[in-house]
């Protein structure tokens, strides 16, 4: 994909947007980027900067999983985002909101890959053999766009909204899990504000995941050992602010908390 001249001053404006921690309008409208080929070349920009920074990546985050969550948003589809290494949090740790422009929490399941998966097109079982465990999560989303006001367009040039995310402390293989009957509850400040389940993510989380993997290979960037699969939102997300305690409780998978401070 050449890179127009639309889509550099769209990623340069969501770059600004972040570091500034100040919304911009929707890039779809002020910058006519309007296919999804496209908002994935201004994501790509924006991830090669980081890298060049010094940032590493440590995963992937499948968005827009949840049935709730694309009737909130007006899409209909998946898509994908990039995990850095100072994205992730461990459970029980304050979080600062200063990262954040307009955070919300998402509950969600974590997989952890443990072998290479090379391929174009993996199949299913051979998918299923790299995932080494999974964990409960919290993905606090987060939009450079004003008033989360995002076609599909505009949330995927900006990282699938990627803000950071939280993981629980006990891995989990899967052989035992029936991951799409889990149910979830979140709270906020003791107080239920999201309910759902496995289901809800594309059907079943594996199949999410299984989604990325497949997306990923038809990039050329198939999924390796350590990487960090976020599968998606089981339920509705969230807003949060500075104080916020929120505490996800996954079924079997257990519990995975932070204060946002």
């Amino acid at each position: 994909m050449s890179e127009t001249s639309s889509i550099v001053a769209a990623a340069a404006a969501l770059s600004q947007a972040r570091r500034d921690r100040k919304p911009v309008p929707p890039i779809s409208k002020s910058h006519g980027i309007a296919t999804l080929a496209d908002s994935y070349a201004v994501a790509e920009i924006n991830t090669r900067a980081q890298l060049e920074s010094g940032r590493r990546i440590l995963g992937k985050k499948v968005g827009l999983t949840s049935k709730a969550v694309q009737l909130q948003l007006g899409v209909d589809q998946p898509d994908f985002g990039i995990l850095f290494d100072d994205m992730e949090f461990l459970d029980g740790q304050d979080v600062p909101i200063a990262r954040l422009i307009q955070p919300k929490v998402e509950a969600e399941i974590a997989f952890v890959v443990g072998c290479d998966l090379p391929g174009s097109n993996p199949s299913w079982s051979e998918f299923l053999n790299s995932i080494a465990y999974a964990l409960p999560a919290i993905e606090i989303v987060d939009s450079a766009i004003i008033d989360w006001k995002i076609s599909l367009v505009d949330t995927v040039a900006d990282n699938a909204s990627s803000g950071l995310y939280v993981l629980g402390d006990q891995p989990l293989v899967l052989g035992g899990l029936s991951l799409g009957e889990l149910g979830m509850q979140m709270t906020k400040n003791g107080q239920p504000v999201s309910i759902g389940t496995g289901a809800a993510c594309l059907g079943h989380p594996l199949r999410a995941a299984y989604w990325l993997a497949r997306t990923m290979a038809e990039r050329g960037q198939g999924l390796k050992a350590g990487e960090v699969i976020l599968s998606g939102a089981l339920g509705p997300m969230v807003p949060v602010t500075a104080g916020d305690l929120v505490q996800a409780h996954i079924g079997a998978l257990g519990s995975v908390s932070f204060r946002m401070v």
